[in-house]
């Protein structure tokens, strides 16, 4: 059913909760694993910086070479991509680049604040994804 599952991932403690879910259907349906990391394009106006914004190519790298162990300590192998470019836009083209037949991913809730759901990560990659998302809050 999920050939190929896509897992974005990046320094929040939601989508280190989210591996667990992950595992268990890549697990359960025998599926082709992709961890992904984006190298987020900073706006040099940008006063604060999130800490959880993967801007170090660094930090990138080492994020998706403990998360690759931390699957094959479960029996899962896993492929790694690393990219740069804005977060939800490069999910989408990554998942539509390796024919993920889905995106997990974990929420942080970030969407509902006076901005609106629009601004949220998630909220885009659910509405431009090539295919269906599950979000693990």
């Amino acid at each position: 059913m999920f050939k190929t599952v896509l897992f974005p991932i990046d320094q929040s403690r939601e989508a280190r909760e989210a591996a667990d879910t992950v595992a268990n259907i890549v697990q359960k349906y025998g599926s082709r694993l992709i961890l992904l990391s984006v190298l987020e394009e900073v706006e040099t106006t940008a006063e604060t910086p999130n800490p959880e914004t993967m801007q170090s190519p660094d930090a990138v790298a080492e994020l998706l070479q403990n998360a690759q162990v931390l699957f094959s300590q479960q029996g899962i192998e896993a492929e790694l991509i690393e990219r740069a470019g804005k977060p939800a836009f490069t999910i989408c083209d990554v998942a539509d680049e390796v024919g993920a037949d889905l995106i997990i991913m974990g929420c942080r809730g970030l969407g509902l604040t006076e901005d609106g759901p629009t601004e949220s990560v998630t909220y885009r990659v659910i509405n431009l994804s090539p295919c269906p998302v599950l979000i693990v809050p």
